[in-house]
């Protein structure tokens, strides 16, 4: 099939494209700049902003499928980037799918389009949007998933949406980078008990899921309309694991320790004082930061695995052995740089 993938040269992206060229679909990419991969992989490349009409509208031209995975990530920024890009740009191409006559558009979502400031454990696809969202990323994605799913069936368009949880991996750019970071730094802190479990997603199986809804998606499909979560099977204890990933990096595990509520007080003490002194960077603590380093959350994959067949095939083991080479180079990396 003739593939599109928006914000291919990033991180989950990436993947994606290789794991499409691998099978022999040709593949477009939509993104700001290039990635020397593109040459190598022999994919078309097309220059530009999700946000402009007329250069999405170019790069939908021809296509069977968009995978739409191009988002602005992160806890804070301001409102405005976070709309633009992550729902109005969802829009611009939801109406480019539909203008060019694409069949198929599969969206990357994320699990925190549902996150509602409690405990999910063993949670699924039942879990209400939330009323209220503690930063903009989650709730401009679940703006943005809405539209998506709206869309389903008008102008001959399929759509899915897919809800990741704690994406990691090789090439990671943002998880990975900020804990081996922050532990170089000796900012690292456990908060809470240490006993919350949550699902992680390996990059590889993600991008798999992408490929496998595309595949199932069609109108009249269980698939067409319906958002999943996709991550590992097992949750995880996270804080054994990042302590796992200090240790493969060389570090030593976290040793400091601060309850819920005294993080939830930080947080919204720095929030306030970001904003009020407009600081330039991310505060070291935020609300939502606060609770989702020490809340559980956990997702079942038997939809996914019901309707398109998702099975993880990569294990945790084998995903932080394939990882290893990164994690012991961030950690050798000159202090303040993360890679």
């Amino acid at each position: 099939m003739n593939a599109l993938v928006t914000g291919g040269g990033g991180f989950l992206g990436l993947h994606i494209v290789e794991q499409l060229v691998e099978r022999g679909d040709a593949v477009r990419v939509l993104c700001r700049r290039p990635n020397p991969r593109f040459g190598e992989l022999g994919v078309e490349w097309h220059g530009g902003d999700v946000r402009d009409f007329d250069t999405v509208l170019a790069a939908c031209e021809g296509i069977d499928v968009v995978f739409h995975v191009a988002a602005l990530p992160g806890i804070w920024g301001p409102w405005k980037d976070y709309y633009s890009i992550n729902t109005l740009g969802t829009e611009v191409v939801v109406e480019a799918c539909r203008r060019m006559g694409v069949a198929r558009l599969v969206y990357t979502s994320s699990a925190s389009v549902v996150f509602d400031e409690n405990d999910h454990l063993d949670a699924d696809e039942t879990l209400p949007y939330a009323d209220r969202y503690l930063c903009h990323y989650p709730q401009t994605k679940a703006l943005a998933e809405r539209a998506v799913l709206r869309a389903n069936g008008t102008g001959g368009l399929s759509t899915v949406a897919l809800r990741p949880h704690l994406i990691w991996g090789p090439r990671d750019n943002h998880l990975t980078p900020r804990v081996i970071e922050r532990a170089r730094r000796g900012r690292l802190r456990q908060v809470g008990d240490g006993t919350n479990r949550v699902s992680l997603s390996y990059v590889e199986n993600v991008a798999a899921a992408h490929l496998q809804a595309a595949d199932a998606l069609k109108p009249g499909s269980p698939v067409a309309g319906q958002a999943y979560f996709i991550n590992d099977a097992e949750p995880v204890n996270l804080w054994q694991w990042i302590n796992g990933l200090l240790e493969r990096a060389g570090l030593p595990p976290v040793r400091r320790k601060t309850s819920t509520a005294a993080a939830w007080r930080w947080g919204a003490f720095y929030e306030l004082l970001y904003r009020s002194l407009r600081l330039s960077g991310e505060p070291p603590m935020t609300r939502f930061l606060a609770r989702q380093l020490s809340q559980s959350h956990c997702y079942r994959i038997d939809k996914a695995h019901r309707d398109f067949g998702y099975q993880p095939t990569v294990s945790i083991e084998t995903g932080l052995a394939r990882l290893d080479p990164e994690l012991r180079q961030l950690a050798s990396l000159p202090s303040g740089k993360s890679g």
